[in-house]
């Protein structure tokens, strides 16, 4: 009951599958790109993020019962300029800025 020898090309190979996500430019590109995209949306939100901040400091450990409407408002401003949907449009807007974060690449001209 021993189990099979993998290979050094095997390992290799499993190791590079691995990584290949985490370590893409393209990927390091879109992150910082999502990023200034959150910031933008917290900005766009900020009036609903200050009164469900300010209802809770009020309202200490009943938060959760009596600023449920501020968090509903905060949840859905967020969720109209923070979703996916809007992202890839972001991104496609900004194509030529996702190319120059990306290293080793340049926009086409």
């Amino acid at each position: 009951m021993t189990q099979p020898e993998i290979t050094d090309e095997q390992k290799a190979k499993i190791k590079e599958a691995s990584r290949d996500g985490r370590l893409s430019f393209r990927k390091f590109g879109e992150h910082q790109l999502r990023r200034e995209f959150k910031d933008m949306a917290i900005e766009k939100c900020k009036e609903h993020i200050h009164a469900f901040g300010k209802c809770a400091q009020e309202q200490g450990l009943m938060v959760v019962f009596k600023c449920r409407q501020f968090n509903r408002d905060l949840n859905a401003c967020m969720a109209i300029h923070n979703s996916n949907e809007a992202f890839e449009e972001y991104k496609k807007e900004n194509q030529d800025a996702l190319m120059k974060k990306i290293p080793g690449m340049k926009p086409k001209i």
